[in-house]
């Protein structure tokens, strides 16, 4: 199951800001959502994320994202009210293209931070989950793949050994 592009049930409980729906476009009573619950999209996806973390042998994965430190508490408050206790996120860090975006281009909103890199954003298609996410990735490697790499800060763990 590919979890891209497929809507989540609320949980039970959850306030839904009527307005927040208006911007994102989410009709809670279309037939057609196909919505998941949101255990079983938890666990869909940590699994793909383990499964990228094993073929680059790496032990914590890191949330990169637009205000990433909103988008992590989400995930801790889904893990911690569902009872998962093997979320494969770092607990507290995260890279957060907001931040480098006010860095490298003097902003913090998504939509300006890349038209500022001259990166296409439109806003028709904004507030979609993955038109942003995809509109936060490649912003992100913009500014990393633009980051002046010096190697002699590799050097520097030498001396910490």
């Amino acid at each position: 199951m590919c979890i891209r592009d497929r809507s989540l049930e609320p949980f039970e409980g959850s306030h839904i800001e009527p307005a927040s729906l208006k911007v994102t476009k989410i009709d809670l009573d279309d037939p057609n959502r196909n919505a998941l619950d949101e255990r079983e999209a938890l666990v869909e996806f940590f699994k793909t994320v383990r499964d990228e973390m094993k073929f680059a042998d790496c032990h914590r994965a890191i949330i990169v994202a637009h205000n990433a430190s909103f988008d992590q508490g989400f995930l801790n408050a889904a893990c911690e009210r569902l009872k998962i206790k093997r979320n494969p996120f770092h607990p507290f860090t995260a890279l957060d293209t907001a931040t480098l975006g006010a860095l490298a281009f003097g902003h913090t909103v998504l939509s300006e931070a890349c038209r500022r890199a001259g990166l296409d954003f439109s806003e028709v298609q904004a507030h979609n989950a993955s038109y942003d996410a995809e509109r936060t990735a490649e912003l992100f490697c913009h500014i990393v793949n633009a980051w002046p790499f010096h190697p002699h800060w590799l050097d520097r763990r030498d001396d910490d050994e």
